[in-house]
């Protein structure tokens, strides 16, 4: 069947449209446990730093040896496509069983501390039943955090993120498209956790935000606000750390007037090490500075307990 042919403009067009998509790889809890670790040098915030990192590291151990996970069926799949829909939509997937047996592989990997608090709620999780742990799992990723424990928070959020991960690279290819719902993860629907502008090859300069549950990177224009889609008066926010300058702070806060919300960006060329996740729990005296000026954060940190630290 012959191609279609472009028009010299056709093809400057084609080329200049940036990639939509920027997947993690199969390492991604790896690679986020050692910056983690890197991250808690020195860090106020180190013991809590150390210990999720243990925790993306029984993640890693999961992801390689994954249990039985079903994810969605092959017509939901097909659905999902025709209607433009995220393929893996949260929604529905943590009100099924097929994440649970994420949460059991979790807890058997993880090597717990010696902490009374994570000891405390490692138990209450061993103990309860799949009806209650759906439960805490709809009430972590709806942002219901009263619903849940808040030191359950970050190993509920961990086995989330094993499962939804999993499902993500292992959707067929042609899976993922782009929607209307841009400040949305096009795979699982979950909003963003950060912004990483991106400094290499066909990436270079481009704005990608990462999905708080999945680890997907989906484009989206910089200069734009990701709650409200507005694009004026943008103010960037940061701490002064080492000397740099504000403009060359490798974490910086896009604060919206119009909507009050704000979202951390990862500027990659003056921190190629960044990764959305780490970066955004090291950074949480950032988030204190915002809250002080009267800015809302809505981008949710799966792995943070809600309400301390």
């Amino acid at each position: 069947m012959p191609g279609q042919i472009l028009e010299p403009g056709q093809i400057e067009a084609a080329a200049n449209i940036p990639p939509f998509l920027h997947l993690p790889g199969r390492d991604l809890f790896r690679q986020r446990a050692a910056r983690l670790r890197k991250l808690a040098e020195g860090h106020p915030l180190a013991g809590y730093l150390q210990l999720v990192a243990e925790l993306c590291e029984a993640q890693q151990q999961v992801l390689d040896n994954p249990p039985q996970l079903p994810g969605p069926a092959p017509e939901a799949l097909a659905r999902s496509r025709e209607h433009d829909m995220p393929p893996i939509a949260f929604e529905a997937l943590v009100r099924a069983d097929g994440w649970l047996a994420a949460l059991d592989a979790l807890l058997t990997r993880f090597q717990a501390p010696s902490n009374p608090a994570v000891t405390a709620a490692l138990h209450q999780l061993k103990g309860a039943d799949p009806a209650q742990r759906k439960a805490w799992g709809v009430g972590l990723l709806s942002g219901q955090f009263d619903l849940l424990p808040p030191a359950l928070a970050p190993f509920i959020g961990a086995a989330l993120q094993v499962a939804f991960s999993h499902w993500l690279l292992a959707l067929p290819e042609g899976s993922l498209v782009e929607t209307e719902a841009t400040v949305l993860c096009p795979a699982c629907g979950s909003p963003p956790v950060s912004g990483m502008v991106r400094n290499r090859g066909k990436h270079n300069g481009l704005r990608y935000l990462a999905c708080s549950l999945c680890s997907c990177e989906w484009h989206y224009v910089r200069l734009k606000c990701s709650q409200c889609q507005e694009g004026k008066r943008l103010a960037y926010l940061s701490l002064e750390r080492d000397g740099l300058k504000g403009e060359e702070a490798p974490i910086r806060a896009e604060a919206c007037p119009n909507c009050q919300a704000y979202l951390k960006q990862c500027y990659l060329e003056f921190d190629a090490e960044a990764e959305a996740q780490a970066d955004d729990l090291a950074s949480l005296d950032l988030d204190l500075r915002l809250a002080e000026e009267g800015y809302l954060r809505h981008a949710p940190n799966l792995l943070l307990a809600p309400g301390g630290e």
